[in-house]
């Protein structure tokens, strides 16, 4: 092995992504116990050197779950609609997933969200990759509320 070739592979080796990913303050809810789709909301915090992005969301809880946002459409008219892009976590900052505005959207509900159970929902970013969280049903919550809780998933080896 050549030393350019060798000086690559030690750059490699020594270059792992440097975004930190922590989940604060998650819940998720339902409109109504009958209701069809939900919603998680959550704060994400990447406490790293590198901005991150969170692609997609997953759960055996919901037949289909994406990332959505609400936009005005003029008029008074709001409209969810599906961000395929994902969500951007800068390095140091983070990103609200709150009612009314950014959400992990649950369609297809397989069963409903009772106040007090947990969903497992696998969280996908750019650098971090898959990140399993379990999120406290909280239907009775109100907007803005937050109780400061912090789920720690930092520690992936990345």
């Amino acid at each position: 092995m050549n030393l350019k070739a060798m000086t690559l592979a030690a750059l490699v080796v020594a270059s792992p992504a440097f975004a930190e990913i922590k989940i604060v303050d998650a819940y998720v809810r339902a409109a109504s116990p009958s209701a069809k789709s939900g919603a998680a909301f959550m704060e994400i915090i990447n406490t790293g050197s590198d901005d991150d992005r969170l692609i997609a969301a997953a759960s055996e809880a919901a037949a289909r779950v994406e990332l959505h946002t609400h936009k005005e459409m003029g008029d008074g008219v709001i409209k969810m609609m599906e961000v395929e892009e994902g969500f951007a976590v800068p390095a140091g900052g983070h990103h609200m997933l709150a009612r009314g505005g950014d959400h992990v959207m649950m369609m297809g509900l397989t069963g409903p969200l009772e106040q007090g159970a947990t969903v497992t929902v696998t969280l996908t970013f750019e650098q971090v990759g898959e990140m399993v969280v379990e999120i406290p049903v909280d239907n009775e919550r109100m907007p803005g509320a937050m109780d400061h809780g912090e789920m720690d998933h930092s520690g992936h080896g990345h």
